[in-house]
């Protein structure tokens, strides 16, 4: 991927990296532990040509990385990158988002293991502690 076909907007780039729905579940998959070629078929239900695909095209974006676990037959898993774990907050958040606005019947949750509570996940500013989208913003653009 050439990031500069993706102009100066980091959301852009990001989702340049990241892909269409299926990666982003793939990577959902993987982060629950499901790290294996057939576990993802048969959790996703997709077609075995566009997981290789996918799996293919986020092993190229450096968000997970392939790791051999037999050697006969030959058969390798898939892990998450230093990457691929920095988006683990905006899945959380993207699914807090769709749990808010298409909730409608069960949903899986998140349970936090030392407090039993659900995640409730909020981005925020970093310097100032404030949650995004609670204050005034502008954009810079480079030159």
């Amino acid at each position: 991927m050439d990031e500069n076909n993706s102009g100066t907007c980091p959301v852009d780039r990001g989702l340049m990296r990241v892909g269409d729905r299926w990666s982003i579940l793939i990577l959902r998959d993987i982060e629950r532990g499901l790290t294996r070629y057939d576990q993802m078929r048969t959790s996703l239900g997709i077609a075995p040509n566009i997981l290789s695909r996918r799996l293919a095209a986020l092993t190229d974006a450096g968000l997970i990385e392939k790791r051999r676990y037999s050697q006969r037959p030959p058969r390798d898993e898939y892990l998450l990158t230093e990457a691929g774990r920095d988006f683990l907050p905006i899945l959380a958040a993207i699914g807090a988002w769709g749990r808010k606005y298409n909730g409608k019947g069960a949903l899986t949750r998140q349970i936090d293991v030392e407090t039993g509570e659900p995640v409730r996940p909020v981005v925020i500013d970093a310097n100032t502690g404030a949650p995004l989208g609670t204050r005034p913003l502008r954009f810079e653009y480079p030159d």
